[in-house]
């Protein structure tokens, strides 16, 4: 324990050196650049909208690393400095703790905090509401996060960050409000696809290991039936775990989906007990290490995989 104090207060202490030097002589990653407007995005949605929406005028630093799971990101204090430094900061507040509080601590008016835009859903909407999930608050209570997962909802974000960053760069405002109208374009088309992709399915409820597909079931009018509430790392209780085996013989679920970023093993013991397949429906909270995809073929591949779920025409 003493040693892991030690490391903290070492932690603690080079970030306050590091802010304490100024952005002049800054050493991090997202190290100010002169011709470009200098955004830090917490996890990868929010990456993608500032990188197609800020273009060759932006400079994107992702604080969650690729394949690491961004729920519980912990920042080095190279990151509090980049957060300190940059010239706008996109985050969705209540997702990361330790993104919060480095904005509450060093980000001022340069962040923009998406659910400003778009109010989070209640965890339970868009999906199935548990027996007795009032007894396990942690599993299912509060808001839910993933509001991307609707690409309309992400669009209206990203119409604002467009207005965000003609603010702090007022040169390229013009660039920035055309290019999130062309966003808007591709999102209203993804959404089309979906709407259209899942009109007619021999099932609508979706099985699902991690609670993270409420905007996706409230958009087109799916059932969520999730496992293990919002947190992915957490495993559900017994008798969480046997109400989801109940819920998902009773619906003569077919699939049982997982996420990338997690073990699947929850989801392979229901369905190994239901005589299920699985099959991975990714969240996209961040891509997968390696991965050249990005939001829209991610959305893309998730709809092809629901469509041989719920046996789709």
């Amino acid at each position: 324990m003493s040693n892991r104090t030690t490391f903290r207060v070492l932690a603690a202490t080079t970030a306050l050196l590091a802010l304490g030097a100024g952005a002049g002589c800054s050493t991090s990653a997202g190290g100010a650049d002169p011709k470009r407007v200098d955004v830090v995005a917490a996890f990868y949605p929010l990456q993608f909208l500032a990188e197609r929406i800020g273009g060759d005028a932006v400079r994107v630093t992702n604080l969650a690393k690729p394949g690491a799971e961004p729920h519980d990101l912990e920042l080095n204090p190279s990151q509090v400095g980049q957060v300190s430094e940059a010239e706008l900061i996109v985050y969705l507040k209540g997702f990361q703790p330790a993104v919060d509080d480095a904005v509450t601590q060093n980000g001022g008016d340069r962040a923009f905090d998406v659910t400003s835009v778009q109010p989070l859903l209640d965890a339970t909407a868009g999906g199935h509401n548990h027996e007795g999930e009032e007894e396990h608050p942690e599993e299912g209570a509060g808001k839910d996060p993933h509001v991307w997962l609707d690409p309309t909802r992400l669009a209206a974000i990203g119409d604002q960050l467009a207005q965000r960053l003609g603010k702090a760069d007022k040169e390229h405002a013009a660039d920035y409000t055309a290019r999130a109208a062309a966003l808007r374009t591709d999102l209203t088309a993804l959404d089309g696809e979906f709407r259209n992709g899942l009109a007619t399915c021999q099932r609508r409820e979706i099985v699902t290991s991690h609670a993270a597909f409420g905007y996706l079931a409230d958009r087109y009018q799916l059932d969520q039936v999730g496992i293990t509430g919002l947190s992915p790392d957490v495993e559900p209780s017994p008798q969480r775990l046997a109400h989801a085996i109940e819920e998902a013989k009773e619906h003569h679920a077919t699939t049982i989906f997982f996420e990338t970023l997690v073990s699947p093993k929850v989801a392979e013991t229901i369905a190994g007990q239901v005589g299920a397949k699985t099959a991975v429906l990714d969240p996209i909270e961040g891509l997968a290490a390696g991965s050249d995809g990005d939001y829209l073929s991610v959305m893309r591949t998730n709809l092809g995989t629901l469509q041989t779920a719920l046996d789709c025409s």
